[in-house]
């Protein structure tokens, strides 16, 4: 049989050859996987059973061919919460924790605050505001029917009021009643198609991808929507390319709509989202 330890110098060998940023940790979280274990057990592994072993090998080939790890475990971690994930949604990634937990925290500055998820992808913003914030009272759409599914799988019992529909135009029911909006909007260039990862061009929606020639087209919507969203005085968060920590504030200081426009960075200190406060009508 073979040993944990061979296993994972190989399989790490192969995904790092195959451009994989993390391969001992894809590695480890693939044979963690199919052990029905948690990554933190695999130290005490010794030697791995041959039907382990092929389906451990059978999910590396897929990692190899840049398929994501979350689709093939089937879960992705965010802030405190773990999210059913797999092809038709956007997979979370670590630096949109960010934005939730701004959120999060502007909710709670609030006794009951009306919070608008807009592009909520899988859900992972509004199911962590749902479990963080019990006081909220959380509002969410999703365009795409397939992640709506995957949404609705991670919302179930939460109380997120979910809907099916385009950001742009949903929520007229609470139209300058909320007090925070918050999204992770598509916000890649077209032209940058190439430059892309292959896990999130080959495999995430387009349509939570790419968003114009610039990028910054549906940031050029959320302008206005969440303006007309927003009582005077609310907030909004909003995602955007680490290129864009100008021209996405700049939308907002050419809308009109808005002031104590910032611009916030990731733990990698690069542009990864803006705030905005609502101007009194």
């Amino acid at each position: 049989m073979a040993t944990r330890r061979s296993l994972i110098t190989e399989a790490s060998a192969a995904l790092a050859a195959a451009g994989v940023p993390s391969p001992a940790y894809d590695a480890e979280e693939l044979l963690a996987f199919v052990m029905g274990i948690g990554r933190q057990e695999i130290v005490l592994v010794g030697e791995v059973a041959p039907d382990v072993t092929e389906r451990f090998w059978a999910l590396v080939a897929r990692r190899v061919r840049r398929q994501p790890l979350q689709h093939l475990i089937g879960t992705a971690a965010f802030r405190y919460v773990e999210l059913a994930v797999g092809p038709g949604a956007f997979v979370p990634r670590p630096e949109t924790e960010l934005l939730a937990g701004w959120a999060v925290d502007r909710a709670r500055e609030l006794e009951s605050p009306v919070v608008v998820d807009l592009c909520t992808g899988s859900g992972a913003i509004a199911r962590s505001l749902a479990d963080e914030v019990p006081q909220a009272r959380v509002h969410a759409v999703e365009l795409s029917e397939e992640a709506f599914g995957w949404a609705a799988r991670n919302l179930a019992d939460t109380g997120v009021d979910l809907r099916l529909g385009d950001f742009a135009t949903a929520f007229d029911d609470l139209l300058g009643a909320v007090d925070v909006v918050v999204c992770n909007p598509p916000y890649v260039p077209l032209e940058a198609w190439e430059s892309v990862a292959p896990e999130a061009r080959d495999h995430d929606p387009h349509l939570a991808l790419f968003s114009g020639d610039d990028g910054l087209d549906a940031i050029r919507v959320l302008a206005d929507r969440g303006a007309r969203l927003l009582r005077p005085g609310g907030v909004i968060g909003v995602e955007h390319a680490d290129v864009q920590g100008t021209a996405a504030p700049d939308v907002f200081a050419r809308a009109g709509h808005w002031h104590e426009i910032r611009d916030h960075r990731d733990l990698a200190d690069r542009p990864r989202y803006l705030t905005a406060r609502r101007v009194a009508r």
